[in-house]
């Protein structure tokens, strides 16, 4: 088959938006996801003189991309969240540990086409998906997330409809087992407004407003995660004192959900980078707050300056 490079090269694209989404649920980090789409591209570019159309150029980009996310999978050890590693721990300075062995699941600033559900983009949803086995994993989301048939989902991993139903049951059983908090259709901006408020002026009675007293925080890279509110104010205004004086920057969404630029207080007077916070909302106020404290990678992929000064 003949094409321009130019015909080529907008045929291939228009579709990079959602193999990026794809990506994202099987591997668990944008970055990653964005080097799986380009090698993807790559791969569809140097065949495509034999792509001879006998399924579409979308499901041929998911058999490349699928093969792409398997490949990176193999033998790595899934990304997890501190909520995979064990309980919740007291809100202690000396219960802070990183390890070396977790491979951390990364937000993404929404790869997913605006049509599909918010849910199958949180952070929660991704982390569960991490449990599958990979093709497990390929099977669920192309059913469940992308509405693919079976058979078209057989076609493409290469086995039969059977297979793919079985692996779907096993991947559902999975994801069951897994205690996903249901989230509000639409945040309140209201509610946004307040709690940017309340966290910049560290008021812990309008905090106590528009958190839920079973909200849940955790801190990657480190392994210690939060349970209840009461732990979590423990942190506020113990260890994590330095946090007071913050400015807090929307920027949109991340894994569908409201996600702020924080910067901590300068020794210099200005602001510096601490974390990305992601909120999961529920029942109209904060249930969980995730604070992605990698903001040398993180602040640039969404938008975020390097220091507020002044």
């Amino acid at each position: 088959m003949e094409a321009s490079t130019v015909g080529l090269e907008t045929t291939l694209e228009q579709y990079r938006r959602e193999l990026t989404g794809y990506c994202y649920r099987m591997l668990g980090s944008p970055f990653e996801a964005e080097d799986a789409v380009q090698e993807t591209m790559l791969r569809a570019w140097r065949a495509y003189d034999r792509f001879e159309g006998r399924a579409s150029v979308k499901s041929w980009l998911y058999r490349i991309a699928t093969n792409v996310c398997l490949d990176a999978l193999g033998g790595k050890e899934r990304r997890v969240r501190p909520m995979d590693l064990g309980p919740a721990q007291a809100p202690l300075l000396e219960n802070l540990h990183t390890r070396a062995e977790a491979t951390w699941i990364q937000p993404s600033p929404d790869p997913a086409d605006e049509a599909e559900s918010r849910e199958t983009i949180r952070l929660a949803f991704v982390a569960a998906l991490q449990h599958l086995p990979p093709k497990q994993r390929a099977s669920l989301i192309l059913c469940e997330v992308l509405q693919w048939q079976a058979s078209e989902v057989a076609e493409l991993l290469e086995t039969s409809v059977a297979s793919v139903n079985s692996a779907l049951q096993r991947a559902r059983a999975t994801l069951a087992s897994t205690d996903i908090r249901p989230l509000d259709e639409v945040p309140d901006p209201e509610l946004l407004a307040r709690y940017v408020a309340a966290f910049e002026a560290y008021d812990i009675e309008q905090l106590t407003q528009v958190i839920r007293e079973d909200a849940q925080q955790s801190m990657p890279p480190f392994d210690m995660w939060l349970d209840g509110r009461a732990d979590i104010f423990t942190w506020w205004w113990g260890p994590g004192i330095g946090c007071r004086g913050s400015r807090v920057i929307p920027v949109g969404t991340a894994n569908g959900q409201p996600a702020f630029g924080q910067y901590k207080p300068a020794a210099d007077g200005g602001h510096e980078p601490w974390a990305l916070q992601v909120l999961e909302i529920s029942g109209g106020k904060v249930a969980e707050l995730t604070f992605f404290l990698d903001t040398e990678t993180l602040f640039p992929l969404f938008g975020l300056p390097p220091r507020l000064d002044g």
